[in-house]
């Protein structure tokens, strides 16, 4: 039978992995309710597109130093301008 001590051990052993993980998730879902808040009253608009204009949105973004979420914002106001459409200032909560 073993001694008190390397049972206690054994139960520490055990108990450290999921403590760890037990933490990784803690920390997940704090982060999750943060970037949900900052969409709170928001929607979601997206599209499919070609890789290749994903990445010129971001390369105009980085020379820009914006966000893609910006220059979005910034095409749909010009869209709603030419389409006979109020603009819409400040449409992101950036």
């Amino acid at each position: 039978m073993k001694n008190k001590s390397n049972l206690l051990l054994d139960a520490i052993n055990r108990a450290v992995p999921q403590i760890e993980e037990e933490k990784e998730n803690s920390n997940k879902i704090d982060n999750s309710k943060k970037q949900n808040l900052s969409r709170f009253g928001t929607k979601l608009i997206a599209g499919h597109f070609d890789p290749k204009i994903a990445r010129q949105l971001r390369i105009i973004a980085a020379e820009e130093d914006t966000t893609v979420q910006a220059l979005l914002e910034e095409a749909l106001n010009l869209l709603f301008v030419k389409k006979g459409k109020s603009h819409i200032g400040g449409l992101t909560n950036d």
